[in-house]
């Protein structure tokens, strides 16, 4: 036995090599280890064919690891691959200090980072989904488990009771998250109804999606540089929108080998991402392995159901790479592909521009005329935040101006009744709007404008 130290700041990281391992691995591995706030030592390389089943590395790199934490006077080691319980454990033993795979890394930054209940909430339930499966390291003082009267240990008692209180707990949390998940579905539903679209940020993790947020909705999100900066999701009104109706939403971002537990755990936050209607993958221009990371990020957003959600490529961080503000279109004119700086501010104003085309190039903007037996229709036009625009005709009847989605106008249009028929005749066949001198020559005076 060895006692683990409450919190090693100083940690040597072995990193397995396998034929699959990228050459910006271990990079990335170390800007995870210093966002948790964690020294780093030493870095021991183990090129590998296939992972050792007691140590995933050699007892000859063991040794070696053994030594290096020796020399430096490290607490605490940091493996760049998931283990296995059993690994975990044997490394431990040899090593006799603390040891970590990526999966609890990660684990324990985002326990750092959550602020908001919900936050604490799914990185809770993720570590003890992680945990359930290592209990038995923490007893192996009590591993004395024989067959036979007076050789039964206490140790089959301890782990069944710690199993038992954190299934519990797991139980819990998956409750107190179901909860929040139908206020954020009822918060979606409301947004739906008032016809408010969204636009969601997602990208890897420190491409700049926060300072992008910032720059789009004037919020003041951290914006630190560092991974995994942002946990809980942030949502605000686009700034400088004509009709203020859309809503930018800050993400979790991704990371490789992005662990199972917290894709769970992170359900409720991540729905926000598949029901967006448009998403915008921000990328670090400047990162030279950026391609590898767009796959990895378009590979997460197909794992949660958001692969077929439009989505428009925002390559960021253009001060440092020299590199002009530019659109791209794909084949059929869509902006498909756009180079920003969220820093300098620069090609904010064509960004703002593709998402409105992309969001609103097929919109209804168009005057309509609502008489009283009508005003189910104009009522409905109201609760949806449809009318720009109000007048009130010289025989009594309202003409309305209107401005929506067209999928919002078509959906009215397949109501039966009276509403079904003005939607179709109008709001899909109008004209556009008449100018101020048309409305004032027809005796029309204005009611309500916005």
């Amino acid at each position: 036995m060895f006692e683990r130290a409450g919190r090693g700041d100083r940690a040597v990281i072995l990193h397995p090599v396998f034929a699959d391992t990228g050459p910006d691995a271990i990079e990335e591995f170390k800007d995870l280890a210093r966002s948790a706030g964690v020294e780093v030592a030493a870095v021991l390389t183990a090129p590998r064919d296939r992972p050792d089943p007691t140590f995933f590395v050699g007892r000859g790199k063991i040794d070696e690891l053994t030594a290096c934490i020796e020399q430096t006077d490290a607490g605490l080691v940091l493996v760049s691959r998931p283990l296995s319980a059993v690994q975990e454990r044997n490394i431990e033993r040899q090593c006799q200090c603390r040891v970590l795979d990526r999966t609890t890394l990660i684990l324990d930054i985002f326990a750092q980072r959550a602020r908001s209940y919900e936050g604490r909430l799914q990185v809770e339930l993720a570590q003890l989904r992680h945990l359930s499966t290592r209990l038995v390291r923490g007893w192996t003082h009590l591993e004395r488990q024989k067959g036979g009267i007076g050789l039964r240990g206490p140790g089959e008692t301890q782990l069944e009771t710690d199993r038992r209180l954190v299934g519990q707990r797991i139980r819990t949390l998956r409750s107190r998250l179901d909860k929040v998940g139908r206020q954020r579905a009822q918060s979606r539903r409301k947004r739906q109804r008032r016809e408010v679209q969204t636009v969601a940020l997602v990208g890897y993790t420190n491409a700049g999606k926060s300072t992008l947020f910032n720059a789009l909705t004037r919020a003041e999100v951290d914006t630190r540089d560092m991974q995994f900066a942002t946990l809980d999701p942030t949502v605000r009104q686009l700034v400088d929108h004509p009709d203020g109706k859309i809503l930018l939403a800050d993400t979790v971002g991704f990371v490789s080998e992005l662990p199972p537990e917290l894709i769970a755990a992170f359900r409720a936050t991540l729905l926000e991402t598949r029901e967006a209607d448009l998403l915008l993958h921000v990328i670090d221009a400047s990162d030279p392995f950026h391609a590898e990371r767009r796959e990895e990020v378009e590979q997460v957003l197909e794992t949660i159901g958001a692969g077929a959600i439009p989505a428009i490529r925002v390559y960021n961080k253009i001060d440092r790479t020299g590199q002009p503000a530019e659109v791209q279109r794909d084949a059929d004119g869509q902006v498909a592909r756009i180079s920003v700086s969220a820093l300098e501010g620069i090609g904010l104003e064509a960004l703002g521009a593709a998402i409105d085309e992309r969001l609103t190039g097929h919109r209804v903007d168009c005057w309509i005329t609502v008489r009283g037996a009508d005003a189910r229709l104009r009522a409905r036009l109201f609760d949806i935040g449809a009318v720009a625009e109000e007048r009130v005709a010289p025989d009594g009847s309202w003409r309305l101006h209107i401005e929506m989605p067209r999928r919002a106008a078509e959906r009215l249009a397949r109501e039966p009744g009276a509403a079904g028929i003005m939607a179709r005749e109008q709001l899909l066949a109008a004209p556009a709007p008449p100018g101020e001198a048309a409305a004032a020559k027809s005796g029309e005076h204005a009611v309500i404008s916005r």
